[in-house]
């Protein structure tokens, strides 16, 4: 199994920018590729390209780093099969491994010591037909469920969409994010706070220290 390859575009070391573990040191793994093509995407530099390492070598690079926390991303990162053995390489080494992924591909067999965190697309992304639904009856309560915001209109679907689904029973933090290139993020908190909606409001803290998507 170590001898399996994945399609890498990096391996680095920095600060988690999102989710519940934002501000935690953290190693990011990064494959190449991606099925989706998000409007507000800001990996576009991992569709493509990219270097072919085996398991073996992955591993051998997050360990040199200090970090318990390991986030394994993309692009898409269960778009390459061996994504799923990598995890629970990784898992195995006692470390905690969050998985980003976008939602439209099926999260069944992620290994269960995973925190998923998934994407639900939101209209103005231009991939909300791609939502897989079927992926919440396999989410954990400790998974998280990412959805992006840009405008009014994919708020008040966002607030359908938890509503309809029961997504605040289903996992511990539902997270909402601006898109800062069409929203901005004060209006968000204040519709938010305005419906008391129990959502986790996040921005991208890469960004904002360093204005530098991979968090560098």
């Amino acid at each position: 199994m170590l001898s399996s390859t994945l399609k890498i575009t990096e391996i680095f070391y920095s600060l988690q920018g999102e989710t519940r573990t934002a501000g935690l040191p953290t190693v990011f793994v990064r494959l190449t590729g991606c099925p989706l093509r998000c409007d507000y995407c800001d990996t576009s530099y991992a569709f493509q390209g990219g270097e072919n390492q085996t398991l073996e070598h992955i591993l051998q690079q997050v360990r040199r780093y200090p970090a318990r926390y390991v986030t394994v991303t993309g692009g898409e990162p269960l778009a390459q099969a061996n994504c799923l053995p990598l995890l629970t390489a990784l898992c195995d080494l006692d470390l905690e491994v969050s998985l980003e992924t976008s939602g439209a591909l099926p999260i069944a067999e992620v290994d269960s010591r995973v925190v998923v965190v998934m994407d639900i697309k939101t209209p103005s992304s231009g991939e909300s037909a791609h939502n897989r639904w079927d992926n919440l009856h396999h989410l954990k309560p400790t998974d998280q469920i990412k959805l992006v915001i840009g405008d009014r209109d994919d708020y008040d679907w966002a607030k359908q969409v938890i509503s309809a689904h029961g997504l605040l029973d289903l996992v511990t933090d539902v997270l909402m994010s601006p898109n800062t290139d069409r929203l901005n993020p004060v209006l968000l908190a204040e519709w938010i706070l305005k419906d008391s909606l129990g959502v986790r409001f996040q921005m991208q803290l890469h960004k904002l220290l360093w204005q530098d998507d991979r968090g560098r």
